[in-house]
């Protein structure tokens, strides 16, 4: 059972729906022992992340979260919740993160002379060879949303890259944790293949 992390930030039924439409079922949740007994958990999100971060830790999920992905359950963040993974963010002033990859959010410079926030779709520069990426070319068009961006020195976890003015940290891997900075829920075919392998990811797991 894949269990989707509902903490208030929004988009979750569409997430659960498209990981339906793949043939996984997944559930909406914010009780720490469904989470805990989950094989598969995501954590989606739209929004700020000072206020993600804070309904988090209102609902008191920080220590669930980190014990999920020490336990090697497959975990995936998407949008905010992929951002949400990293150390710190200074949008809004700092707010510390989840902490599970080292790393900052930080906002696209005003210099670029591009539309912020990066809105539409735009093609992955695959980096890793990983089962979360199967179906997928180098080049593949995923739809965005973000006015914020991840940056990290940890370059073995960068699954994939993606050019807006700068070239920025699109997609992770590390060990059990994945991470989307698109939305594969709205990204077509091509984004529920990702969800699609994240689901046969937790079968694995299961077995």
């Amino acid at each position: 059972m894949i269990k989707i992390i509902d903490y208030g930030m929004g988009n979750l039924r569409s997430v659960q729906k498209s990981f339906e439409k793949v043939g996984y079922q997944a559930e909406i949740t914010n009780k720490k022992e469904e989470i805990l007994n989950a094989d598969g958990v995501v954590l989606p999100g739209v929004g700020a992340f000072k206020d993600a971060m804070e309904n988090i830790q209102k609902l008191d999920l920080i220590d669930t979260i980190h014990q999920v992905v020490k336990e090697g359950k497959p975990f995936l963040g998407i949008c905010l919740g992929f951002q949400l993974l990293f150390s710190e963010s200074t949008e809004f002033g700092y707010t510390k993160g989840l902490d599970i990859i080292s790393g900052s959010v930080k906002k696209f410079p005003d210099n670029l002379g591009l539309k912020i926030p990066h809105m539409g779709w735009n093609q992955l520069n695959l980096k890793q060879d990983n089962q979360i990426y199967d179906g997928l070319t180098d080049g593949e068009f995923q739809y965005f949303v973000h006015s914020y961006y991840v940056e990290t020195e940890d370059k073995d976890v960068i699954g994939a890259t993606t050019d807006y003015g700068i070239e920025f940290v699109s997609s992770i891997v590390k060990d059990n944790v994945y991470g989307a900075q698109f939305h594969p829920e709205k990204s077509s075919d091509k984004g529920l293949q990702v969800l699609k392998n994240f689901g046969k990811i937790v079968e694995m797991e299961e077995e």
